[in-house]
């Protein structure tokens, strides 16, 4: 696990190692990938919110999208969470402020994501932390020459609420 990372807003800077994130081959199946054109126009958006982890030393761990800030029904959507390296904790950490941030600061009914149905470690990550499955969407995505399904998972504020009060093990 990542000691002293620290979840803060990106800058138009960090969007080159945002955008070279992505690009990581292994990453391909599970997440989309951008131009930095494309990232700045997103950042600069007021329903749109970029965050990075940042290690002690000043290293981009990873970075998360939020998307729907802008809409009246308080559901935002984790729209991509991406970490330079797998097997720290660094996804886990980040999600975790990612939820206070959105339930607390922003005052979110609900947080909803898609995700791969091939990415298990992804979905073992979210119902872990409170995520529910609801819904499928088959075959939705065409890439490499192939259709990919993908899992609907959510969180509501009061599932928020009951994983934070029973504690830090949740």
């Amino acid at each position: 696990m990542m000691a002293n990372m620290r979840l803060r807003l990106a800058r138009v800077e960090d969007i080159p190692s945002i955008a070279a994130m992505e690009r990581v081959p292994e990453y391909r199946t599970f997440v989309g990938n951008w131009t930095e054109d494309e990232h700045r126009e997103r950042m600069a958006s007021i329903d749109c919110r970029y965050f990075v982890a940042e290690s002690g030393f000043g290293e981009l761990a990873g970075f998360a999208i939020l998307r729907g800030l802008a809409s009246p029904h308080r559901s935002v959507r984790l729209q991509r969470i991406v970490v330079a390296n797998s097997d720290r904790g660094v996804g886990r950490i980040m999600l975790r402020s990612i939820l206070d941030y959105v339930f607390q600061e922003l005052k979110a009914h609900r947080l909803w994501l898609d995700v791969f149905e091939i990415n298990t470690r992804a979905q073992h990550v979210y119902e872990s932390l409170g995520f529910h499955r609801e819904g499928i969407l088959r075959e939705a995505i065409f890439r490499d020459g192939e259709y990919h399904t993908q899992l609907l998972m959510s969180i509501l504020d009061r599932e928020y609420e009951a994983v934070r009060s029973s504690g830090p093990g949740a």
